[in-house]
């Protein structure tokens, strides 16, 4: 994988920030965006943009086809049985928020539903406000000191009352990979359907849903080269015939009147309303992007980029890094002894260095972890070893400023 050529391909990373060459470490938050996407979104707006399903003029057919070759295109990169299992929403939130609110409502009062330490607020809140309202009951498991999840403690927490069980492919913060195959083959031998937050895995690593066995799978656009406010939540299809509308609206509807109204067929029943097809028909742009690098390549290059970072900061008295399990994802959480992570974090904006602080959206993990927060960096296709070193070379310019 030619990195160089990689980075060609994105304009951002040509810009400077306090007089210092960017480096982009934010990756983990949202990836920067590939020419061929914003090529795509303005070719859509000044070309092709007219509402889709919805005329029978020229502008109408060509908006409508783009999308829908989109569906298709992202049900064959995660080999969904069907394109009408894919629904589009606007981000992995909205998909576990669609599952938790519509299939929810099937779930029977009393129930217990599963989660992890390490979600993100995402996959912990929408459940919650499920089991306010149909007084339902959530277990947690627990991880162990290397950030791995108990698969002990995931077994024992099944019973005869437990209704789903929600977990996370990836860590945001830690890293850590989830044996979702595993995970997800016991479950359905307790006859419990499985949904995954897949917001940090299909960015980095080959995802097959029928071949994981899930029955929802939840990711966001914006995280693997593409355009924001775009996600995709895969369902198996008897899942989703099952399930009720989760908004009202145009397109969603096969008739309407006031003695009663008839829902479409999937996948339209799940996409109340003007979808956002401008920026749909990108991400089958950056979906070119990760094809022709091959996202085992990405995967690759992003451990080798994993390694070397680890390796510098633990060079660095006082480090703790947070999630060291083998085979961890490309992203690293990590605080130095007696410095907070926000000083941290601005100090190394002001070498030119993008890293994210705080809590990462997973207060309880933090909590776990007896922290308020840490800094994290993660890798993508186009970051070079270069970077790390300048990465490290700030860090530790910082830490020497700040240390008491």
């Amino acid at each position: 994988m030619l990195v160089s050529k990689i980075r060609e391909q994105f304009p951002i990373l040509g810009r400077t920030v306090a007089g210092k060459p960017l480096v982009y470490l934010d990756n983990t938050a949202t990836s920067q965006t590939p020419r061929r996407v914003v090529d795509a979104i303005v070719d859509m707006y000044t070309r092709h943009k007219a509402n889709v399903h919805r005329g029978v003029h020229t502008l109408s057919q060509e908006a409508t086809d783009l999308q829908e070759l989109t569906r298709r295109r992202v049900a064959r990169y995660i080999n969904a049985e069907s394109h009408e299992e894919i629904i589009f929403t606007r981000g992995t939130t909205e998909g576990i928020n669609l599952v938790a609110s519509s299939f929810g409502s099937l779930l029977p009062e009393g129930g217990e539903i599963i989660l992890t330490v390490m979600e993100h607020h995402a996959d912990i809140v929408p459940w919650q406000l499920l089991a306010q309202r149909r007084g339902l009951k959530i277990k947690v498991v627990d991880i162990d000191d290397s950030g791995a999840l108990r698969l002990d403690s995931y077994r024992a927490l099944f019973g005869p009352d437990t209704v789903m069980a929600a977990f996370t492919h990836v860590s945001n913060v830690l890293g850590t990979v989830n044996p979702v195959r595993e995970m997800t083959a016991y479950a359905h031998e307790q006859g419990v359907p499985v949904l995954v937050d897949g917001a940090q895995a299909v960015p980095h690593m080959r995802v097959d849903v029928r071949d994981l066995g899930v029955d929802f799978y939840a990711f966001s656009s914006h995280k693997m080269y593409g355009p924001a406010g775009i996600g995709v939540l895969y369902g198996r299809r008897e899942f989703l015939d099952s399930m009720p509308p989760y908004q009202g609206g145009g397109e969603m509807i096969k008739h309407v009147s006031f003695d009663g109204t008839t829902y479409a067929d999937l996948p339209f029943k799940f996409e109340a309303g003007t979808p956002d097809f401008v920026d749909i028909a990108a991400l089958g742009a950056a979906l070119d992007f990760m094809e022709e690098t091959g996202i085992e390549a990405i995967a690759a290059h992003e451990r080798q980029l994993l390694e070397q970072a680890t390796a510098g900061l633990m060079e660095i008295p006082g480090m703790h890094i947070y999630g060291t399990t083998p085979g961890k994802e490309a992203v690293i959480s990590f605080n130095v002894e007696g410095i907070h992570n926000y000083d941290l974090g601005m100090l190394l904006d002001k070498q030119g260095v993008a890293v994210r602080t705080g809590h990462h959206c997973a207060q309880p993990l933090m909590e776990r972890l007896g922290i308020p927060g840490t800094v994290r960096a993660g890798f993508a296709a186009y970051n070079t070893p270069e970077e790390v070193d300048a990465f490290l070379t700030a860090l530790r310019r910082a830490v020497d400023i700040l240390r008491p």
